[in-house]
């Protein structure tokens, strides 16, 4: 029975110069990284071209030494591929240009919301992205932001519910904003399509 290499040991072996540990790792990997990037391009072309191009970002993050090992070596890749993906659709627009006449208009006859592939891949990593960013905030701050955001409670509710203050509700949302931007500009991520 052959010892599987764990992911970061062989991360850490390629920093140090063993360029079999990466053959290692996209061998291992390879079969889900593309099959999740043909499930959103729909061809094997491109989907081998954005492969390609993950591992050049994976070997040059690597080389410049700017990867922090955390553990999670496929879900960094994924993400780089996933932010591959959004570019690729950013730079080929999927929708042909109509210019529509005053008395006659195409797209009010015509509509396939799978036109949008696009706008539904950016607007899920825009959750996802948010979704992480607010796992790191403070408890309190956290709490405070999903009762206004997500389920639209006013301050007033806020605040009966946690027992505190209008005030310090009102102070727990602004600080998890302000730590929102920070963590954003920290990560450098776009939160906008």
């Amino acid at each position: 029975m052959e010892l599987q290499i764990n992911d970061s040991i062989l991360v850490k072996n390629y920093i140090d110069g063993d360029e079999k540990a990466l053959e290692i790792l996209i061998n291992r990997h390879n079969q889900r990284i593309t099959s999740f990037i043909y499930s959103k391009v729909l061809d094997r072309d491109v989907a081998e071209d954005i492969f390609q191009d993950t591992f050049i970002k994976v070997i040059k993050t690597l080389k410049r030494g700017s990867y922090s090992e955390e553990g999670k070596f496929l879900p960094w890749v994924m993400r780089i591929a996933h932010n591959l993906i959004i570019d690729h659709f950013r730079k080929n627009k999927r929708m042909p240009k109509f210019e529509g006449s005053d008395d006659f208009n195409i797209f009010s006859v015509i509509h396939d919301d799978k036109l949008n592939v696009e706008k539904q891949i950016i607007k899920d990593q825009i959750e996802s992205d948010l979704t992480l960013l607010i796992d790191e905030l403070p408890d309190d701050q956290r709490e405070v932001l999903i009762m206004r955001i997500y389920k639209d409670m006013s301050f007033k509710e806020i605040s009966e519910n946690t027992g505190v203050s209008i005030n310090t509700a009102l102070g727990r949302m602004r600080y998890a904003l302000i730590n929102l931007r920070k963590i954003v500009d920290r990560k450098n991520i776009v939160l906008t399509n």
